[in-house]
């Protein structure tokens, strides 16, 4: 017999208090419970397992509503000559479940932690019933409809991209009423959720240095928050013979990502701030909302994703702020694989949180230097592909050697590379970037396809 656990209950004998745990294993991810078994798992056995049988689906039909009984398997079973039932409770398409007498408050809506069985809280509960409602904020009817985009319009005019009524209409911003959706209040001057910003002396939030906070539409925000990002990036500097030798505190992609990250996909139909907390040796992003129904932590992990706003979403791709749908997580992987220090995501119920580790912390914590680009280039071995110094316990060494990974993850991401996306990625001339792509086709590292206008590069294998 198996242990209790997040998925099975042992019940010694009959009691009126199951129905709390059917409601649990129905409002989370389904379980058994067994009557006649002991906490142990041995097996005490049922007298009368016929009566007990019905005792047990009566009471499921009469106290729980909406009716679970269609998924409920209600079984006696034998085991050493002893009889004993196994109700198999399944998870239920029209959450919450409750106990009539109670109704949908904390005291009448169970879920499950672990092997125990609680009341749910009412954010739970609110998040259920939105999941059976078939409930997405971008898509409803703002409160507000007395609304200016005086950012917005700004951010399509960069882009030369239309932004009047109807293409308001084709994005969401304007619903088929012809009043603005939830998704033009976030775009809108008025945007009533925010960003709140927290730089702290030290590693812990004991001593507090400062705070901002960012308001009015969430690509206003974006701009705001990353601003701060890049002033809080310190560049250490240390200088080796005749080479300068620099290393960010953060990998600016994967700033960039963790910021969008938090906007994108936070869930704002909860009237909570999303939160940045800078401290010396990490950065702090935590967004309400935690996963969407749909999948797992598991699954974000390798790169799947299921947008809470997918209307939100689009609108940042066409403003080319984000490249695609699954590749944020992956993309901030990416900028620390040659770390020791890594990033972390952690997810609960209701929140989702990114910390950047200070790839310079440790560093200063023990003294130890920047390696010039000498070093990474006498200690690896020249394989054809972009070489990665694996000797230094950071992620870049120098100039030569960050120039040498922003190639190196172009290139990856990209079967075709233009001269303008070497000028966009490393932030560098016209002609830097035809001296760039001359040494590489001189290496063999990549070869020119295509004539004039046309021509393209590809990664040599």
């Amino acid at each position: 017999m198996k242990s209790e656990g997040l998925h099975t209950e042992f019940k010694r004998e009959y009691v009126e208090d199951f129905k709390k745990s059917v409601i649990a294993f129905a409002n989370s991810d389904g379980g058994e419970l067994f009557f006649g078994i002991e906490d142990d798992g041995s097996v005490c056995g049922i007298q009368d397992t016929d009566e007990t049988m019905l005792k047990i689906t009566n009471a499921i039909r009469d106290s729980i509503s909406p009716d679970i009984t269609l998924f409920t398997k209600c079984e006696s079973l034998l085991s050493d000559g002893k009889s004993y039932i196994r109700l198999t409770v399944q998870c239920g398409t029209s959450r919450p479940y409750y106990l009539k007498s109670k109704g949908i408050r904390p005291e009448g809506v169970f879920i499950r932690q672990g092997a125990s069985t609680v009341p749910a809280s009412e954010s739970a509960i609110l998040s259920m019933i939105k999941e059976a409602s078939g409930f997405v904020y971008e898509n409803e009817r703002s409160l507000t409809q007395e609304l200016t985009f005086s950012l917005a319009e700004a951010q399509f005019a960069s882009r030369n991209i239309d932004f009047g009524d109807s293409q308001k209409k084709s994005l969401g911003i304007i619903g088929s009423d012809g009043t603005f959706s939830n998704l033009g209040l976030l775009l809108s001057d008025q945007c009533p959720h925010i960003i709140k910003a927290a730089i702290f002396q030290g590693s812990s939030k004991t001593l507090f240095k400062d705070r901002k906070e960012y308001s009015g539409s969430v690509l206003k925000q974006l701009d705001d928050a990353f601003t701060l990002l890049n002033m809080v990036n310190r560049t250490r500097a240390e200088i080796h013979g005749l080479e300068r030798v620099e290393q960010k505190d953060y990998p600016d992609e994967a700033l960039r990502e963790a910021l969008l990250n938090t906007i994108v996909h936070r869930d704002y139909a909860v009237i909570s701030p999303a939160l940045i907390s800078i401290f010396d040796d990490r950065i702090e992003f935590i967004s309400v909302g935690g996963l969407v129904p749909q999948i797992s932590y598991d699954d974000i992990m390798l790169g799947v994703s299921v947008a809470r706003n997918p209307k939100l979403a689009n609108i940042f791709y066409r403003l080319k702020l984000i490249e695609a749908y699954g590749t944020g997580i992956l993309k901030i992987k990416e900028c620390y694989a040659n770390c020791q220090v890594k990033p972390k995501f952690e997810v609960s119920s209701h929140a989702f949180k990114v910390t950047l580790p200070n790839v310079n912390f440790p560093l200063e914590q023990n003294g130890g230097s920047l390696q010039p680009a000498s070093y990474a280039n006498n200690h690896n071995a020249h394989t054809g592909s972009f070489p990665v110094n694996e000797q230094t316990p950071l992620y870049a060494t120098s100039k030569s050697a960050i120039r040498e990974e922003a190639l190196k993850s172009l290139f990856n991401r990209q079967q075709f590379v233009s001269r303008k996306d070497i000028e966009d990625r490393l932030n560098t001339s016209q002609p830097n970037a035809v001296l760039i792509l001359r040494q590489l086709l001189e290496e063999g590292k990549i070869r020119k396809v295509g004539k004039g206008k046309n021509v393209r590069y590809i990664k040599n294998k």
